[in-house]
């Protein structure tokens, strides 16, 4: 029997391991599952734990308002530490690149337990973009003992790296897991609003640290300009409860009538809204994966991604952070059907929705 603990913090990492935690819960001869959260993102974080209907055996509730990243690091590892100390896993599970993925995999290697990592091997080689993130993924990977890339692309990588390739597995994504358990369920909105959006909208979400200041504005501005250009396509946007996203996004998109400014949604009415969209525009990292196999163009506002592979497929662009090449972009999908459908109809190259079982068959031969 393997005693497993899975370790997250924010609603990424939780919504690509609910899949695992279920299927890893699933074989109870094989596995005990022990989950914890640092609870690093709180209120969006629960919105997920309730959806997968998962209650942490250790919540470290980290969340302290405006803290910084060396708060969450002291916060979080002394924590994990105890949780570690007290549970006494044969193997720590960690997922992705957030701040708690990397304090997770630090605390399990000063124990020397064997640290499993889900989506390993993305990187974009730029220290501050994604920022902090390419560096909690490299250093996690430093920390791993055997590593679960969704692609072939990040798989090699990890062999750039000199990861032994026996300790590489690539799997498919868990997020397209995840993903396609939520978006198969019948779902209906409770906001009016929401309900009687037009045919053609574009989801927005638009929150990544790098772009505070006056990239950020440019995205806004680029987004106001783009309902003025389209007065019968709407814009949907759930705006991070972060002030450095809040206050320009109020400032600019405020008032503007075929703009809808949302809260934070939580994970099943977002799948569904996405999978109602027209065009997602985004500088987050999963939705570059989620959106592809909804069918979805997704147009990455960042000028670089560690996940290559959409773009290379043809379902994701980079459009970066200038105002007008966003604008271009969006215009473009909006008024040539022929761009359009060759977008949305490329293959997704992110995964098959299994990603979770093969994780489960293969860590027992890393925790002996």
């Amino acid at each position: 029997m393997i005693n497993a603990m899975v370790v997250f913090g924010t609603r990424p990492e939780a919504i690509k391991l609910a899949p695992v935690i279920r299927e890893l819960s699933k074989r109870t001869k094989d596995y005990t599952v022990r989950t914890v959260v640092t609870a690093q993102h709180r209120e969006m974080l629960d919105q997920v734990l309730r959806l997968f209907q998962i209650e942490p055996d250790e919540d470290l509730a980290i969340m302290r308002p405006n803290q910084s990243l060396d708060a969450i690091v002291a916060r979080a590892i002394g924590g994990l530490g105890e949780a570690m100390d007290k549970h006494r896993p044969d193997v720590v599970v960690v997922q992705g690149d957030t701040t708690t993925t990397f304090v997770g995999a630090l605390a399990a290697f000063h124990r020397k337990i064997p640290v499993a990592h889900v989506e390993a091997g993305l990187r974009t080689w730029n220290a501050y973009s994604p920022f902090p993130e390419e560096i909690n993924r490299q250093m996690t990977t430093r920390l791993t003992a055997v590593h679960f890339p969704p692609t072939e692309w990040s798989k090699n990588n990890l062999l750039a790296e000199r990861v032994p390739e026996d300790r590489i597995h690539v799997t498919g994504n868990t997020v397209i897991d995840a993903l396609l358990q939520v978006a198969e369920r019948p779902y209906a909105f409770d906001d009016e609003k929401l309900r009687a959006l037009p045919d053609r909208f574009v989801l927005v979400t638009a929150h990544r640290r790098e772009s505070f200041g006056g990239p950020f504005r440019a995205m806004c501005e680029a987004m106001r300009d783009i309902a003025a250009h389209f007065p019968d396509v709407a814009l949907v946007y759930p705006v991070h409860l972060n002030p450095n996203v809040r206050q320009p996004v109020g400032e600019i998109l405020d008032g503007v009538s075929n703009v809808l400014l949302v809260e934070p949604m939580d994970y099943e009415p977002f799948v569904h809204l996405m999978k109602r969209s027209t065009i997602v525009l985004t500088d987050s990292g999963g939705i570059q994966e989620e959106g592809p196999s909804l069918g979805k163009p997704v147009l990455v506002m960042r000028e670089v991604t560690e996940r290559p592979e959409g773009i290379d497929a043809g379902t994701v662009r980079l459009v970066g952070t200038d105002k007008t090449r966003i604008v271009d972009a969006v215009s473009e999908l909006l008024e040539d059907e022929n761009a359009y459908r060759k977008m949305a109809e490329a293959k997704n190259p992110y995964g098959d929705g299994h990603a979770s079982e093969r994780i489960a068959d293969i860590l027992p031969r890393y925790c002996k």
